[in-house]
């Protein structure tokens, strides 16, 4: 009897531990975080460090703002708008209240200072007159909103404004947040607003009275932890206090999401949580970075005879503390392309391993295009060859 008892038990001891081994996450969390919902999550690879209620549908309140700044740094980066057009503010822009830089109807203001007034000042007035300027009316730039929210996977996510304002339907979660945060600071230009503690700006009509207003940052962080350089803070009754938190550490960088805490100084302390775990528990290892020359490649049949094979964008691997010598790249690309090619156009890859296991992966891409050589550019190359003098 005792021997089936002590197998039983043995077996039961067993199973336990296996489905441990399945069902919990590689990164185990040991504390807590006060607030309804968090997230910590590697900025470079998308990899969760931490998670709490991650998929929770909540108010996020002026975190909002990330997708409103998020469409605005596409649509500079492909030239729809620029930093300096001037935006003439409506009269809905003007009335949004709540966070605002007090903006007259029929003011102009350039887009850069509309986004400095939304990264500093979470400016709700600014949100309205940026997505008028880019998509006609507020309701347009909404649409586009939810739209950009399904193509980055947040499917936790609906939009009924551009600032977060309550309003009914109007949620997200920290997931969601951390992903559309993610994007956002892949824009270099946009770190030059998270990044600004204090600065000012001219408000009024230029023909009545004019103000000089003081813009202090709401994100705390940005003065008080080393390497803070963004995102967003909120704050509605319902949605209680918010922030999307960024910062940068020995080439990685974290994102922390609080929703739902319930005082701004608990918001801080916790993101702050988040980030010290992070930095204290993994590492970055660089394995190439934007624009790098990975080869240069012989082309055949192109008007050039050459190519050079770089990457497409940053790639990192993400390991625990002490882990990091174990990481390995691998390079794959052929010894010559066929041409013709378009300049971005995929050739290879770099994959980064730790023990024999794929941790990460990026694109090997062609730096310029090369169109396909004519008959006229075959002789030219085959009489230059000829008379190449002989060493």
């Amino acid at each position: 009897m005792r021997c089936k008892l002590h197998r039983i038990l043995f077996i039961f001891v067993a199973v336990t531990i296996v489905l441990n081994s399945v069902f919990f996450p590689v990164y185990g969390e040991e504390f807590d975080v006060d607030a309804k919902s968090a997230i910590l999550m590697d900025a470079s690879t998308g990899k969760i460090l931490y998670e709490k209620n991650i998929h929770d549908k909540l108010p996020p309140a002026s975190v909002t703002k990330i997708m409103t700044m998020l469409l605005a740094m596409e649509a500079l980066e492909i030239k729809q708008i620029s930093l300096e057009d001037k935006v003439i503010i409506s009269e809905r822009a003007s009335k949004m209240g709540g966070s605002q830089l007090y903006l007259e109807p029929n003011e102009e203001k350039t887009v850069e200072e509309l986004m400095k007034g939304i990264a500093l000042a979470s400016a709700n007035d600014g949100c309205v007159a940026i997505a008028e300027h880019i998509s006609g009316t507020e309701e347009m730039f909404v649409k586009r909103m939810n739209e950009r929210a399904k193509e980055l996977g947040m499917n936790d996510t609906q939009f009924m404004n551009t600032n977060g304002l309550p309003q009914d339907g109007h949620y997200t979660s920290a997931y969601d947040i951390a992903i559309m945060s993610k994007e956002l600071l892949k824009y270099p230009k946009v770190h030059d607003w998270l990044t600004i503690w204090m600065s000012n700006i001219k408000v009024g009509l230029p023909n009545k009275r004019q103000t000089t207003i003081e813009l202090v940052n709401t994100n705390k962080l940005i003065r008080t932890y080393p390497g803070a350089h963004g995102i967003k803070t909120g704050y509605t009754s319902e949605a209680r206090y918010c922030l999307s938190a960024s910062a940068v550490k020995n080439n990685l960088t974290l994102i922390a999401v609080i929703l739902g805490s319930p005082t701004s100084d608990i918001r801080f302390a916790e993101a702050k949580k988040l980030l010290n775990y992070g930095f204290a528990s993994f590492s970055a290892v660089p394995i190439v970075r934007k624009g790098e020359v990975i080869d240069e490649l012989q082309v055949e049949k192109g008007k050039a005879y050459t190519v050079k094979a770089i990457a497409k964008d940053h790639l990192n691997a993400l390991v625990k503390k002490g882990e990091e010598n174990n990481v390995q790249k691998e390079i794959i690309l052929p010894k010559q392309i066929k041409a013709p090619f378009a300049a971005g156009e995929k050739i290879g890859e770099v994959i980064a391993t730790k023990d024999g296991q794929e941790i990460g992966r990026m694109d090997i891409v062609t730096d310029v295009e090369v169109p396909k050589a004519s008959l006229i550019d075959i002789f030219g190359k085959m009489v230059k060859r000829v008379s190449k003098p002989s060493k």
